[in-house]
């Protein structure tokens, strides 16, 4: 079914890892280091939400860029309780410090390790995981994010920008991810064979076509790759 696929990317946070205790922990850091530092911030989790998704609705060009509605509204909650913007870059380092400490998948590292001798790797994000960071910046060729890109996906530009990068047609690229619309009904209307990582064994959308394969791990997708 995927026999004339040359290149395999991924989708990084829910596929390689799980990304929600990363993020409660690294809301906790970012909420103990306001406290310590900023402590007229009063501001709830909620409400800080809220904020970014304001942002992202008054700024649309810039909503797909995680790192900047969340550096933007810090500086905008310094300057209302009489900080220095600034602070905010401080802020956010503490939280993307605490972003990047994540626990990858024990399937992973020996299953791509085992791709890698038959495959080209890559991977598409719409987050800001620091790969470099986590210990995953050689396993893949090119690595592409919504920042980078300017747009964030489903957008079928971020496809293109993979397959562009990886200098193959779409066809021959398959897209690995765990979200059923942000990733494989994007990646296939981009023309990319697909994917669905599901880790969880949740039922697939009846309204959506079927992913090309259906694996629970990377082992299984080596497996059935016969890499």
């Amino acid at each position: 079914m995927l026999s004339d696929v040359r290149a395999i990317a991924f989708d990084l946070d829910n596929t390689l890892w799980d990304v929600e205790p990363v993020l409660e922990r690294a809301e906790q850091s970012l909420a103990a280091w306001l406290q310590e530092h900023c402590p007229r911030i009063r501001l709830s989790r909620e409400q800080m939400r809220a904020a970014r998704e304001q942002l992202a609705r008054s700024e649309p060009q810039n909503a797909h860029d995680v790192s900047y509605l969340r550096v933007t509204t810090l500086a905008a909650h310094a300057r209302e309780h009489g900080y220095d913007e600034r602070l905010a870059l401080e802020a956010f380092e503490v939280f993307l410090a605490a972003r990047n400490e994540v626990e990858i998948f024990a399937d992973v590292a020996p299953a791509l390790a085992r791709l890698r001798r038959r495959y080209v790797l890559a991977s598409l994000s719409n987050g800001n995981a620091d790969l470099a960071r986590i210990g995953l910046e050689h396993t893949f060729s090119v690595s592409l994010n919504a920042r980078q890109i300017g747009a964030a996906k489903p957008q079928r530009r971020c496809f293109e920008r993979l397959a562009q990068e990886l200098l193959l047609p779409a066809g021959a690229l398959a897209y690995v991810g765990d979200d059923p619309r942000l990733d494989i009904e994007a990646a296939r209307a981009a023309g990319l064979r697909t994917v669905w990582m599901n880790r969880r064994a949740l039922a697939w959308p009846q309204e959506l076509p079927t992913a090309d394969l259906t694996v629970n791990d990377c082992a299984q997708l080596a497996a059935a790759l016969r890499a």
